[in-house]
Formats: structure tokens, sequence, C-alpha cells
């Protein structure tokens, strides 16, 4: 087996890949556990209403009520506000 050069040299940069240290690398899915795997899987085009990244501060024991839930926990505290304000219009 022929010895592998470092990818850093001793100041700490990466040194110039050569098409050789191409060859040694592995795919993300030879190497990485399924469950990672899936989390990181592709997403698809987002459906129609498209949603807003906004920060929320909510009681913690709230949240994780919704995160024991399991994955998902994100769009039913987004359903819950929703019927929240279905049913309790919103006056100023």
């Amino acid at each position: 087996m022929k010895k592998q050069l470092a990818l850093t040299n001793k100041e700490g940069e990466v040194r110039l890949l050569s098409s050789e240290d191409f060859k040694e690398f592995k795919s993300a899915p030879e190497i990485l556990p399924a469950s990672l795997i899936k989390k990181l899987g592709v997403r698809g085009p987002q459906k129609s209403p498209k949603k807003v990244v906004t920060t929320i501060r909510l009681s913690p024991d709230v949240i994780q009520k919704f995160k024991a839930t399991g994955d998902g926990w994100q769009s039913r505290v987004d359903a819950a506000l929703r019927q929240f304000i279905n049913e309790h219009p919103i006056t100023r």
C-alpha cells in the first residue's frame, strides 16, 4: 500500500490536490452512516405558498412537545399557529 501524503502542509494550508488524490476519495454514501445520508437528502422544490424564514422565541416546553413528535415538527407548529389564527381572528 502506497503511503498517503497529508492534505495539508506544515503551515496547515491545504496543498494542491493531484488526480491521484481524487482517485482515493470515496463518495459520501460509501463512508457516511445511512441515518446521516437520509438527513442530507436532496430536497425538491418547495410547495407553495413558500414559507418565510424567521426567528421566534417560544417556551421551552412548547418546543420540547413539538420536537418529541419527530421529523416535521416545525410544520406542525405552523399548522397549529394557522389553526389558532383561523379560530381567533386577530384585530387591532
